[in-house]
């Protein structure tokens, strides 16, 4: 396991997180136990949580591996929650305002049974409150020692830019993080989230790289998902929806993955992961595994790193295909052209 800087703080995280989503949900508590304990021996110490996850249960099961482990396996942990969403039904449960901010990090604390967590993130943008008002929360929680750092969780370009440059505007503490959906399916992010992170000198931690399970090879194209996989059971879920995702792009870069995977002798969901954690501004990339035996194979991505042809045969089957403007190959010419003094 090799290790990163977290974004443009000195905290050292494995190129690759343990993501805990599935845990209290699609993963009991001693399967969740399972996997942070082979986690650490591999050499993982990034664990990522949040509130909303299993409506809390996440964290109180990390909270009760924390309790039962030794020092030295408890000390090599950096732990990361998010808060932002609704917890409850009333009308401050929810947003990035001081009140709920304030409560939701107490709520985690108490769930975790930690006085502090390494990395704070607000897991998306709040339209309604002002952002100053969540910065100067967010700077306040860093001074108190609650947190050691606070990241941002799906937020746009325009957004992140703005955050940095007000928190330092203001004087306050940075972010150091983004969180944003990236895998060879969703490269989007590429256009304007990437050069911000960039520009910031921040780090990404992609969630979902493996487009939410399309990239692992367990759906064929004339075969619609069914048994005990996450589109089986729901064909209709969130943005990795069977109708919505199983396009001809999908079903191309699927193949481009298989043929990568199967010359290098390695598996589909490693060649994806590998591909995300190397990209420019990624810090550590998040493993939502459902069992033990995913979490191994994902685990063994580390230790593949692919060589520039196979990359290039990778871009080539995901690339967008972006129009002229702003993004397409004349607007990036433009783009050079202005840079050179052209």
């Amino acid at each position: 396991m090799r290790y990163r800087t977290l974004g443009n703080s000195g905290c050292a995280v494995s190129e690759l997180c343990l993501g805990t989503m599935t845990f209290g949900d699609e993963t009991d508590e001693t399967g969740s136990h399972h996997q942070l304990d082979r986690f650490i021996e591999a050499g993982g110490n990034l664990v990522d949580t949040a509130d909303v996850y299993s409506a809390g249960l996440s964290e109180e099961i990390i909270g009760r591996w924390l309790a039962t482990r030794s020092g030295e396996v408890t000390d090599a942990v950096v732990l990361a929650t998010k808060g932002r969403f609704p917890m409850g039904s009333r009308p401050n449960d929810s947003g990035l305002s001081a009140r709920h901010l304030t409560r939701a990090l107490e709520a985690s604390l108490r769930r975790l049974g930690v006085e502090a967590v390494d990395l704070y993130q607000v897991h998306a943008w709040d339209p309604w409150t002002p952002l100053a008002e969540t910065l100067r929360t967010l700077d306040g929680f860093v001074r108190s020692g609650k947190i050691r750092y606070y990241g941002l969780s799906n937020f746009t370009g325009w957004q992140l830019t703005k955050a940095v440059h007000l928190a330092h505007t203001l004087g306050l503490a940075e972010p150091v993080t983004l969180q944003p959906q990236y895998s060879l399916i969703v490269r989007e992010t590429e256009w304007e989230i990437v050069p911000a992170v960039l520009d910031a000198g921040m780090g990404m931690l992609p969630w979902s790289p493996l487009g939410g399970g399309w990239l692992s090879g367990k759906y064929q194209r004339e075969q619609r998902p069914a048994g005990a996989t996450r589109l089986g059971e729901d064909p209709g879920r969130g943005m990795e929806a069977w109708e919505r995702r199983g396009t001809d792009r999908t079903w191309r870069i699927v193949a481009a993955v298989q043929k990568v995977a199967e010359a290098r002798g390695a598996t589909m969901a490693q060649v994806a992961l590998s591909w995300v954690t190397n990209r420019p501004g990624v810090t550590s990339t998040i493993l939502g595994a459902r069992t033990l035996e995913q979490l191994e194979d994902n685990l063994a991505s580390a230790d593949l790193v692919l060589d520039e042809t196979e990359v290039a045969v990778l871009d080539e089957a995901s690339d967008l295909q972006a129009t002229d403007y702003p993004y397409g190959e004349l607007a990036l010419e433009q783009r050079s052209r202005n840079l050179a003094g052209g």
